[in-house]
């Protein structure tokens, strides 16, 4: 079955950079798209960047510039960087992929940005 397990999540100052891994499991992870996404407090989910099988990335606008997202085929693992931390940026974190219509997560990773 797939498994998506996040990780890296953490309190750090504005400004700050964090790391946010990814391993995945029960599918063919080279050939699929993965996808970052993030839900603040009382806000919806929203996407935060995602990248093909191919290596192709795309990113939402309050993130570009600031975000990376790769991924590593040989570990089944997809990572997110994250620098120029805004407190904005607080939310949870999820990792998705999804097949044949339906969407899987993780169970997400906190990542709070405050002085």
């Amino acid at each position: 079955q797939v498994e998506l397990v996040e990780s890296g999540g953490g309190l750090v100052q504005p400004g700050g950079s964090l790391r946010l891994s990814c391993a995945a499991s029960g599918f063919i992870f080279r050939i699929s798209t993965m996808g970052w996404y993030r839900q603040a407090p009382g806000k919806p989910r929203e996407l935060a960047a995602r990248i093909t099988g191919g290596g192709f990335a795309d990113y939402a606008d309050s993130v570009k510039g600031r975000f990376t997202i790769s991924r590593d085929n040989a570990k089944n693992t997809v990572y997110l960087q994250m620098s120029s931390l805004k407190p904005e940026d607080t939310a949870v974190y999820y990792c998705n992929t999804a097949k044949i219509g339906v969407d899987y997560w993780g169970k997400g990773t906190l990542v709070a940005v405050s002085s």
